[in-house]
């Protein structure tokens, strides 16, 4: 059975795993002091836009916590009994996250429709103050983690809390200007509406991304036929079979597959040929983690994919 590995720079992914710690601590100590400051506003004011939006950055505090937590879980070593170590942690707490976008927009929703039928007058300035501490905090946080939001999906999670909840604060301060000037109190509970419709917009294709990640899905980048045919190519390999392809966070892709050979080669000569796949697998698609059990004359399924 030969199995290959490429690997990055282990130095380079040990400071850039403490920078990322780093700026999730300072994202995590803004949004505890802009959920305090939003509820004691919310309750003092009777704006449900401006509760909800201190609701959405407690569940920001609470994405950007687990973040940490597993961005920290993900630097640990393998061992006997965690030969993965702690590698899907990022991609679990992606799941979480944006799973609790989805909860919090839906009871925004019950919130604002319960509120558009009774309607309340609210302490305007307040809003307007909040909102705009809420926008500047928020903005300096997804400044810090837009860089990694790019290249992971745990940063990526945290990074839309963050800036969902920038955008919240932007339509509270607007709705905070027209009840003071206009007293359009009607504009609390419509854009607590948005608010929520926006977080089920934003929450949905991360919970799908992150799922088929846990899921072991084929990523949408890997084309299984293209793959099986590339390396069916190669002599003297007369096919390739149960055929499996993960991806195990945000670097590793996985492939195992069972070759059948025309002929009984030696060790050495299917280590040449492991390193030729290995190459195309690796420069092609992207794959480096790769498994391959090698048979020759042995009876059983020759189907691309085996369920087993």
């Amino acid at each position: 059975m030969g199995h290959h590995h490429h690997h990055g720079n282990q130095n380079h992914s040990h400071a850039h795993h403490d920078l990322k710690g780093r700026n999730l601590g300072i994202s995590i100590f803004l949004n505890i002091l802009i959920t305090v400051a939003q509820v004691i506003g919310g309750l003092i004011s009777g704006s449900l836009s401006l509760l909800s939006d201190a609701l959405h950055n407690f569940s920001d505090v609470l994405s950007l916590i687990i973040s940490y937590v597993a961005n920290n879980l993900s630097k640990k070593k393998a061992s006997i009994n965690k030969t993965f170590g702690y590698k899907r942690a990022e991609i679990i707490a992606a799941f979480v996250n944006a799973a609790t976008l989805m909860v919090v927009a839906v009871f925004l929703i019950i919130e604002a429709v319960e509120r558009f039928f009774n309607p309340q007058e609210i302490e305007s300035n307040l809003v307007i103050w909040l909102s705009a501490l809420a926008i500047f905090a928020n903005g300096f946080s997804v400044l810090l983690i837009k860089k990694d939001a790019d290249v992971n999906m745990n940063m990526k999670s945290a990074y839309l809390h963050l800036l969902t909840d920038m955008m919240a604060s932007v339509a509270v301060l607007i709705g905070g200007l027209l009840m003071k000037f206009f007293q359009l109190y009607w504009i609390d509970p419509l854009l607590t509406l948005l608010i929520a419709v926006y977080l089920i917009y934003m929450g949905y294709d991360l919970l799908k991304e992150s799922t088929k990640v846990l899921m072991l899905f084929t990523p949408k980048s890997v084309e299984v036929k293209t793959i099986v045919n590339a390396i069916s190519k190669i002599e003297p390999i007369k096919n390739v079979h149960h055929v499996h392809i993960w991806q195990l966070n945000e670097e590793e892709i996985h492939l195992e597959a069972h070759i059948d050979f025309n002929k009984d080669i030696k060790l050495s000569e299917f280590d040449a040929i492991l390193e030729r796949i290995e190459k195309i697998v690796h420069d092609d698609y992207g794959i480096n983690h790769l498994n391959i059990q090698p048979e020759f004359g042995k009876c059983d399924s020759k189907n691309i994919i085996v369920q087993d």
